[in-house]
């Protein structure tokens, strides 16, 4: 992949460019992820047909009660714990959405509203990379620490670097998504004007594949409501 946004993007290529290293099987034997590269996307800002599908999403939150009784959340608090994260102070991004539920889901862009209402309604992780600012191929490995991670710190521009031995998405530039799935940086972030992307939808056991396969046939129906002819290339790694 490259980050020129003007590359006809090859998405079979990109999702078979996607890997998970050795040391992250050895953690989590059972991590699966479901990779989808789609072109096409319908960009730009919430509106009230993406707000709409975070409303539906939140009210399947109503009345959970203890979201870490979920087996699904329980089982990505003990995948953080593994490679060092406290888990009740760095959650992961299903969880995270899922708590702030009740009070409504944050409207962020059109795409991103969508993903993180898929991620709600079926309690898994789901990432969103914009396909055009990715430098190399996607892959989750343990952190050796000096990898670049870009953000933002009281308002301004700031990098940071994660902890050795710390679950990460990376491309050739660097972090893309620190903590497995709790953060992402801002490089390669989907926005407002975004129209290709990467998305990352992560189980671990119990969730079955079959539940997994529908969380990505649900994000695609989603998005082609608004882009019936977007091109999606999908894989099991």
């Amino acid at each position: 992949m490259s980050p020129d946004p003007d590359l006809d993007l090859d998405l079979e290529a990109a999702a078979a460019s996607v890997h998970v290293e050795a040391a992250v099987r050895a953690l989590r034997p059972d991590f699966t992820v479901l990779v989808i590269a789609a072109d096409g996307l319908p960009a730009g800002p919430s509106d009230p047909w993406s707000r709409e599908q975070l409303a539906e999403a939140a009210a399947t939150a109503e009345g959970l009660g203890d979201v870490t009784a979920e087996p699904h959340i329980a089982a990505w608090r003990a995948a953080y714990g593994a490679f060092g994260a406290k888990p009740g102070r760095t959650r992961n991004s299903a969880e995270a959405l899922i708590r702030r539920a009740p009070a409504g889901l944050p409207e962020v862009s059109l795409l991103v509203d969508v993903y993180n209402a898929v991620s709600v309604a079926h309690r898994l992780p789901v990432g969103g990379e914009d396909l055009a600012a990715y430098a190399g191929a996607p892959r989750l490995v343990r952190a050796t620490g000096d990898e670049p991670f870009d953000t933002v710190a009281g308002g301004a521009p700031a990098v940071e670097h994660p902890e050795p031995g710390e679950v990460i998405w990376r491309d050739d530039l660097g972090a893309t998504c620190r903590r497995w799935n709790h953060r992402q940086c801002v490089r390669t972030r989907i926005t407002e004007k975004s129209t290709s992307a990467l998305f990352l939808l992560e189980r671990l056991d119990p969730m079955p594949l079959d539940a997994l396969h529908a969380a990505a046939d649900d994000l695609l129906a989603r998005l082609r409501e608004r882009a019936p002819e977007l091109r999606a290339v999908s894989r099991l790694v």
